[in-house]
């Protein structure tokens, strides 16, 4: 993260991220509190004296560097205004393209985990995980929904309700009314809430197995179905009572996850899974006249899992692959029109999400963010570490700044243009300092930059 004057300090480090809060001084170091552990990070000689005092400047966060797609999904959507919308660490970025100007949602006290859009493409739920204060004290999960045009917070849900964090949402699709959420307890309990009122509605245990993905019926905000690990369940939610019924494989091989699934222009369901598969569930006739959901097609999609689905503006189907790092287009009815390749660098898809005209974003798992089309191809417009950083050095002159990690990579960044210039990957881990050092305890020389 860049930080420019005003404002104030604070941010968290998990995957990915720079941050942290400036605590005190200590002789000739700096104590700093990260999730509340206390960290001493030692000033370099040779800077002269250092004061004891706090200076009266206060910063305001300028740029965030990195986002989060190693361990999370659907994180990445176009709003209203045209921004995008994505987050890492605690911080919501809100991505201006292509003036590439950021503006930030800093409510939130711990890491992001999820996110979601409202119908309007205005308003945008967020739920974190559970963390702890610079004290150490506790810090329960919630969800915020807030404004994108103001950063006002709007509303706080389920301060107390969710255990470890919040790990699926999504907004009901009758004028956005409600909020479903399921939250990271052993028994991934599933909860409906009243976004204007703040109000439980329902609430009930949903499985033992990992919940990757939540969302109501477009057609029917009384139908949510989720998936995971080894399940696909349809839920039909009646005054405070949440029902499920389970997807049945039948004579289909029954994956281990259930990736991600979106809905077609004829209600028919999407799920892409861990085998590379996609398999399309019809709606019939149930009991009580509610829909029920059969397999009536198999489509062999990927080289590994299907990691992302969406349904473009004109009908067809986009999916993203895993192993094989590929973006598929489909006809409507699952033929094949076109396919690209990521380069290796950039990991695997994550989430596929639709940009103005012709142009797609994707979000990758190796913490980059592309823009292009299937035609022309896919170049960075956001990259990051891959894990932790804990090395940082900046440039005595020049707008730029180095940055080193448990991911192994060497990064200069160029604090101008808020781009990575380049990246080199070592063998070892540890520190650094600018112009020539010890890298883990290993000599690594003169870099030219």
């Amino acid at each position: 993260m860049f930080w420019g004057p005003r404002g104030s300090v604070s941010a968290d480090v998990p995957v990915g991220g720079l941050g942290g809060q400036f605590w005190g001084v200590e002789g000739v170091s700096v104590k700093m509190f990260l999730r509340g552990r206390p960290i001493t990070m030692y000033v370099p000689s040779g800077l002269g004296p250092v004061r004891a005092e706090l200076p009266p400047e206060r910063l305001q966060l300028d740029w965030v560097y990195g986002y989060r797609g190693r361990d999370s999904r659907s994180n990445l959507h176009v709003l209203g205004s045209g921004e995008l919308v994505y987050f890492i660490a605690c911080v919501v970025v809100l991505l201006q393209l292509p003036a590439r100007r950021q503006r930030h949602y800093l409510r939130h006290s711990d890491c992001v985990r999820c996110l979601a859009v409202h119908p309007d493409r205005l308003r945008v739920a967020t739920g974190q995980a559970a963390g702890v204060d610079k004290d150490g004290k506790p810090l329960q999960p919630i969800v915020h929904i807030w404004d994108s045009a103001t950063l006002q917070t709007l509303q706080q849900i389920g301060l107390g309700s969710f255990e470890r964090g919040v790990g699926s949402l999504a907004f009901s699709t009758d004028q956005g009314a409600f909020l479903c959420v399921v939250d990271d307890s052993n028994e991934h309990m599933m909860s409906v809430w009243d976004c204007a009122r703040g109000t439980k509605q329902a609430e009930v245990k949903s499985t033992n197995e990992s919940v990757l993905t939540v969302e109501f019926n477009p057609r029917d905000s009384s139908s949510i179905i989720s998936s995971g690990k080894s399940h696909v369940y349809f839920w039909t939610w009646s005054g405070n009572g949440l029902t499920k019924k389970q997807g049945i494989f039948g004579k289909y091989k029954k994956p281990k996850f259930i990736q991600c699934f979106i809905f077609d222009a004829a209600g028919a369901v999407l799920t892409g899974d861990s085998e590379g598969n996609i398999l399309t569930w019809t709606p019939s006739p149930g009991k009580g006249g509610k829909e029920m959901y059969q397999i009536g097609q198999q489509t062999r999609a990927h080289e590994g899992s299907v990691f992302a689905l969406c349904r473009r503006r004109d009908g067809t189907v986009l999916s993203g692959g895993g192993k094989d790092r590929r973006v598929l287009s489909w006809s409507p009815e699952l033929q094949l029109l076109h396919e690209v390749e990521l380069p290796e660098s950039f990991g695997a898809v994550r989430t596929i999400a639709e940009g103005p005209g012709e142009e797609l974003l994707v979000g990758t798992t190796r913490n980059a963010l592309l823009r292009g089309t299937l035609g022309s191809g896919f170049t960075p417009i956001v990259q990051g570490h891959t894990d932790e950083v804990w090395g940082l050095a900046t440039h005595p002159k020049l707008c730029r700044f180095l940055t080193c990690g448990h991911d192994r990579q060497l990064c200069l960044w160029d604090g101008s243009e808020h781009a990575l210039a380049w990246s080199l990957g070592l063998e070892v881990r540890g520190g650094l300092n600018w112009g020539g050092g010890v890298w883990g305890g290993r000599e690594i020389g003169l870099w030219g930059v």
